[in-house]
């Protein structure tokens, strides 16, 4: 599986951005010309930054934004909402300062450990789903999330209820949150997920606090 990185995403065309939408719904890319059809596997990684407007400043705390409020808007827009409803984790995250970044280097997290925790939520996703189609929690169907077996109790559902119902989440960015939430299940060593794995999930996906 590859991990593309698009820095300064809303630098590239809308265009160019919305072509990713089908290959990270369906892991494929499919071309249809008179009389015959193509379909190229395509299953990736996306990760993507962009700052919140062309000069970089809006909403910074002590900075300036010399932007027009049309430029700021333009900008946004380039990322389109159907093109961040196939993304899971959706998050603004504060500009560096160097107290946080002496913070960072004291982290007690190796990368040693942050594999392990990993690899174990990954062993964890693939024992779950041995007797499906699936192999890891990404690739499962959402009907069988919202319906099937492993369908959560619905005060756990509740928060992720009323998001749907009040036109916060889609249908897709639903499932994508429950995926989510069954990977904090993985990672937290737990059998399935609770009201703290689906809070969390939640707020990763749309900032939303259950």
């Amino acid at each position: 599986m590859y991990f593309p990185f698009l820095a300064e995403a809303a630098e590239f065309s809308r265009v160019a951005l919305d072509a990713l939408r089908q290959p990270l719904e369906t892991g494929s890319i499919e071309i249809d010309r008179a009389g015959f059809r193509a379909r190229f596997p395509a299953r990736f990684q996306l990760a993507l930054a962009t700052n919140p407007c062309p000069c970089g400043n809006y909403g910074v705390r002590g900075a300036e934004c010399i932007c027009p409020p049309i430029a700021i808007r333009r900008y946004s827009a380039r990322l389109s909402g159907p093109l961040r409803d196939r993304i899971d984790i959706d998050l603004q995250v504060a500009r560096v300062a160097a107290s946080r970044a002496t913070a960072s280097e004291r982290s007690g997290t190796t990368t040693a450990e942050a594999r392990g925790r990993v690899q174990e939520a990954r062993r964890r996703a693939g024992l779950r789903w041995a007797q499906t189609p699936w192999t890891v929690n990404a690739e499962v169907a959402g009907s069988h999330l919202r319906q099937g077996a492993l369908r959560l109790p619905s005060d756990v559902r509740a928060p992720l209820d009323r998001a749907l119902e009040r036109g916060l989440l889609t249908l897709r960015g639903y499932d994508r949150v429950l995926r989510l939430a069954w990977t904090m299940a993985d990672l937290a060593g737990v059998d399935r997920p609770g009201h703290d794995e689906l809070g969390r999930a939640l707020f990763l996906k749309k900032g939303l606090i259950s």
